[in-house]
């Protein structure tokens, strides 16, 4: 991402190590995760259009939602399957 504009780069760069930072309790692994999340930024390195980094921008919001509801998702059937453990 060679932008002239910064501060798309530091939304690139925040999103980077948002999405860096959940995929430690990833199902497969960090290892797994972070190859991956890796390969998805470095792919679009060369991407010099803004309206392009900012439909990136977009996407990786999108994959972070989904991994935050992969999360909720998990504490749920946790939680729910301890409480019916009681009763």
């Amino acid at each position: 991402m060679a932008s002239s504009n910064p501060t798309l780069r530091h939304q690139v760069i925040r999103i980077y190590k948002d999405l860096l930072y959940m995929g430690r309790e990833y199902p497969q692994g960090y290892d797994y995760f972070r190859a991956r999340l890796r390969k998805a930024f470095a792919s679009q390195r060369e991407v010099t259009d803004e309206a392009q980094i900012r439909k990136g921008l977009q996407r990786a919001e999108f994959v972070k939602k989904g991994i935050e509801a992969l999360y909720y998702l998990k504490r749920y059937r946790t939680l729910r399957q301890r409480y019916d453990n009681l009763s």
